[in-house]
């Protein structure tokens, strides 16, 4: 039985569908998920409309009412069951990962895996640096293309903080990947870290071999500032 919390939200998220949206929503996102056609702005002023009058959802229950939105057909759904998840973030206990691992793994596209990389897990990592070596292997080792960009993902926000020979261990590890979106997760990872240390960026790029996405997309900033 759904939380009369979600059956709330999403009666109201419902009542405010846009038909005339929704089909290019779909398209944008190769027809993976229906949508109801709100538009981000107009979503995220909504559920803070909503959240204004009945508050969000805390521990257990937050986590309940995410699972249940998530599960929900259309995907406005699951960008307002990833809103909940990050209020819930300073708080979570240390076991959470496994409760963000499972929303990676769950109707995955790039749309939420990316948001959960590094706003969710990110964040979390952070807080429980004790779970990184043993989540970031299992992750890369795994056979899930969505777990392994996580895994090059997840420090995307660390700038100094960025455990530089982990990201490049992760990377090596999965240079020879056929996956675009692994190689674009690469240059993408490269890319930030260049607005720290450009000169660690180019250095490594010089002597690994990369794909050619991956390195136009490593290399963009420096290249950008080079003109």
């Amino acid at each position: 039985m759904a939380s009369p919390y979600t059956d709330k939200l999403e009666a109201w998220l419902r009542a405010h569908r846009n038909t005339a949206n929704a089909s290019s929503m779909e398209a944008y996102m190769k027809n993976h998920f229906p949508f109801l056609g709100i538009r981000n702005p107009e979503r995220v002023a909504l559920t803070k409309q909503f959240t204004k009058e009945h508050g969000f959802p805390q521990g257990e229950e937050g986590v309940k009412v995410a699972k249940e939105l998530w599960e929900l057909p259309e995907r406005e759904f699951a960008y307002t069951a990833l809103l909940i998840l990050a209020q819930l973030r300073k708080t979570a206990d240390r076991e959470h990962i496994d409760v963000l691992e499972h929303f990676v793994v769950t109707k995955s596209w790039w749309d939420t895996v990316d948001m959960i990389a590094d706003h969710l897990i990110g964040f979390h990592l952070q807080r429980f640096p004790e779970l990184i070596p043993s989540y970031v292997d299992k992750w890369l080792a795994s056979d899930h293309m969505w777990l392994q960009r996580t895994a090059i993902l997840f420090q995307l926000k660390y700038k100094q903080q960025t455990d530089v020979p982990l990201l490049f261990s992760c990377i090596r590890r999965m240079a020879d990947s056929k996956e675009f979106f692994i190689r674009k997760a690469i240059g993408w990872a490269l890319r930030e870290y260049s607005k720290t240390d450009p000169a660690e960026v180019q250095s490594f790029v010089a002597s690994t071999e990369l794909s050619p996405l991956s390195m136009r997309e490593a290399l963009k900033v420096i290249h950008r500032k080079e003109k």
